[in-house]
């Protein structure tokens, strides 16, 4: 066991709870809540008192996720609900539900109102010849003071929503006429406006099915995150479907057919088929096709017409090896019933990649891996983890005469630290990784005991304002280092804690009539650089910075609610590598290059036309300036979009050692053409490509 699992099952080992109890969701809801308060008081980081205070925030934390955009609640209603605003610490320790039902039934009940709202809206043609507007930011907007005045800004929120799509049929037939396309029908404003408006009214019936669905459990979970947001953004409670697809998405499989579904209106649809799965070997499911009924094997069906789509989901997966038949509606109205052996499908979009990069020019070529998450499957211990899926693409890229390598940890929001601590000591030879702190006790420093190094030629680690946690590890680690360059945006995520789940079964005793419980991710530890600076808010700033089209916006941890602040320990003992490159130089072309750079000056221009758009107050309700704005911004996002345009020299082939395995299979082969369409586009690997290129230059 290392020391990291050793700690978590020291840290969690003490938790225990013996009940009795029916079999009641009022006695489960109350178990739940004191596993919550139990685990966050006993474990969390942070220790923090339920008091006013607490009071305080969970009651403001719980309205924003109840009601975010101000589209529901009246402020007579917040000023009822804000009786209990000092009263939550209390209720919480007594185990008492009555604010959180009091908010239910008003929701619920103005749910139903809202709905009307829109029935009324939508029955006669809106004027757009007015000067008027409307606010949409939520937070530059008050509750509605009344009835009257909720129902007078949803038939201006529904305005605006039919302008839009007015907006953007004028646009369609305007493009017709120009290009003299006669497959697009010339109609009058008066029919462009009556089929946007069915459109919209279309739309919010859906709307309104999918909400109407909801149920007390999906408002107790808001509940319950309003009290674990008071400790932080990352710490959260997860019912056990929500665990489950959690699971899925850090090992990167599971078990079922391999459809992705959607649930438009009443009837739940076929939207993707996962190539080389179940259902898409067998063949006969198709996208589009509408589920009708669930049976499992010969077993009597279950009706799945309006039902909610994570319950036909539990009913559609299963074990390996079992048998669910789909009665399915095709296209064509006929009814067909589709048997599906259930098997493992690996997500390959979740696991680590690798290419040649070649300049077709030079002759110069770099590895390239793209990391998408620091996976690993926790339940398995022969699952695929990312470390180990690295390590091989590190050993066949060594083996393609590479003159440097680019590890992409864009958007890579993080997973597992013990991988994140492997993989950097692929590049190193041995030493701290990184520092973890908990709510007692001295820092503990996690290093990596391996006195190897995988590969020791030029590193460059690309980042952006989403990568996070795990990422932002690696990325320091290999900076303070000074094993590579750190190439991206002006900084990173800014996560700089560790979580672990708390297993709400395995800590209580009996009471199997009420399991699943579900599990608690708790915070209980900062992570700190090896220089002592912790990630936390200010992220990992790189060596080499990029033109970002987000570079302006509001964007990462320090923007969440009750974030933990930054600070710093003292530094771990470690080596910094003597570099053969100089870092001055190299940043001085690459800036050189990109001020140059029509592209990045595109990028630029963008950010701060995104930021301006982002922060504008009012939105116009009159169709002609409607459409001039539209016009405008038009332009830049096409500008953006193109902002890739340019011929890349780069090639990107697959690896040798792959080369048989991948273009033996159409699957495969189809896969990796189309990522490799995908970065020949991307001038951010452009610019890091010749980034690597002048390394190389200057250690000859």
């Amino acid at each position: 066991m290392n020391k990291i699992h050793l700690l978590i099952y020291l840290l969690f080992a003490g938790l225990l709870f013996s009940f009795t109890s029916d079999n009641s969701n009022n006695e489960k809801n109350k178990l739940v809540l004191d596993l919550i308060k139990e685990g966050l008081q006993r474990y969390h980081y942070s220790e923090k008192k339920i008091d006013n205070n607490f009071s305080e925030q969970v009651f403001n934390i719980y309205l924003k996720k109840l009601d975010y955009n101000k589209r529901f609640f009246l402020q007579s209603d917040i000023n009822k609900f804000a009786e209990y605003k000092y009263k939550i610490d209390e209720a919480v320790l007594n185990n008492d539900f009555t604010f959180f039902n009091l908010t239910k039934e008003v929701y619920i009940q103005r749910v139903s109102e809202v709905n009307k709202y829109i029935e009324a809206a939508l029955k006669k043609p809106f004027n757009f010849s007015e000067n008027d507007s409307i606010r949409l930011d939520a937070e530059k907007r008050h509750f509605a003071e009344n009835k009257k005045e909720l129902k007078e800004f949803w038939a201006k929120f529904l305005k605006y929503s039919v302008m839009t799509k007015l907006a953007g049929k004028i646009k369609i037939q305007e493009d017709a006429k120009k290009n003299n396309d006669t497959t697009i029908k010339i109609k009058t404003i008066e029919e462009l406006q009556k089929k946007a408006t069915e459109e919209v009214k279309k739309n919010y019936e859906d709307w309104y099915h999918r909400i109407s669905k909801v149920e007390e459990n999906d408002l107790l979970s808001l509940y319950f995150n309003s009290i674990t947001g008071y400790y932080g953004p990352h710490t959260e409670f997860f019912p056990p479907k929500d665990k489950e697809n959690f699971d899925i998405r850090i090992s990167g499989k599971l078990e079922g057919i391999g459809a992705q579904l959607s649930q438009p209106n009443a009837y739940i649809k076929v939207v993707k088929i996962i190539p080389g799965s179940p259902c898409w070997k067998q063949g006969e499911l198709e996208v589009g096709d509408l589920i009708l009924k669930v049976a499992q094997g010969n077993k009597e069906a279950v009706d799945v017409v309006d039902m909610r789509l994570d319950k036909a989901i539990e009913l559609i997966r299963g074990k390996k090896g079992t048998e669910v038949r789909l009665t399915v509606k095709k296209a064509d109205g006929s009814i067909k019933i589709i048997p599906i052996i259930r098997d493992i499908i690996i997500l390959e979009e979740t696991f680590a990649k690798s290419a040649v990069i070649q300049d077709s020019i030079t002759g110069i070529r770099t590895g390239y891996i793209y990391l998408p998450a620091f996976y690993a499957d926790f339940k398995n211990k022969n699952g695929r983890r990312s470390a180990a899926d690295i390590k091989k693409e590190l050993k066949k890229l060594k083996k393609e005469n590479i003159n440097g390598l680019i590890l992409d940890l864009r958007s890579n929001g993080g997973g597992s630290l013990q991988d994140a601590i492997d993989i950097v000591g692929f590049f190193i030879k041995d030493g701290p990784v990184v520092q973890v702190k908990g709510r007692y006790g001295m820092p503990q420093i996690l290093e990596d005991e391996d006195s190897g190094i995988l590969y020791d030629d030029d590193l460059v680690v690309m980042v952006n304002e989403f990568s996070a946690s795990a990422s932002e590890i690696t990325a320091a680690a290999i900076q303070d280092y000074g094993r590579g360059i750190i190439v991206g945006s002006e900084h990173t995520f800014g996560k700089g804690t560790v979580q672990r789940f708390l297993p709400f079964d395995r800590m209580v005793k009996g009471n199997d009539n009420l399991k699943p419980l579900g599990d608690l991710k708790l915070t209980i530890q900062k992570f700190y650089r090896i220089n002592g600076g912790t990630t936390q808010l200010k992220g990992v700033e790189p060596n080499i910075v990029l033109p970002d089209a987000y570079a302006e916006l509001d964007m990462g941890e320090k923007d969440l609610d009750n974030p933990m602040p930054w600070d710093e320990i003292p530094k771990a003992d470690y080596k910094k590598f003597e570099t053969k490159y100089n870092l001055s130089k190299i940043r001085a072309k690459s800036n050189k290059r990109v001020s140059a750079d029509t592209s990045f000056n595109i990028i630029k221009d963008y950010a701060g036309k995104m930021k301006y758009y982002g922060d504008k107050e009012f939105e116009t309700l009159n169709l002609k300036k409607y459409i001039s704005e539209s016009e405008e911004r038009s332009r830049y996002s096409k500008r953006f979009k193109n902002a890739d345009s340019r011929i890349s020299c780069l090639k990107f082939s697959v690896l040798k050692e792959d080369s048989a395995e991948i273009y033996s299979d159409t699957v495969k082969t189809e896969r990796i053409t189309s990522w490799f369409k995908e970065l020949k586009k991307d001038i951010y690997i452009d610019e890091t490509f010749k980034i690597v290129s002048d390394m190389n230059i200057n250690n000859n």
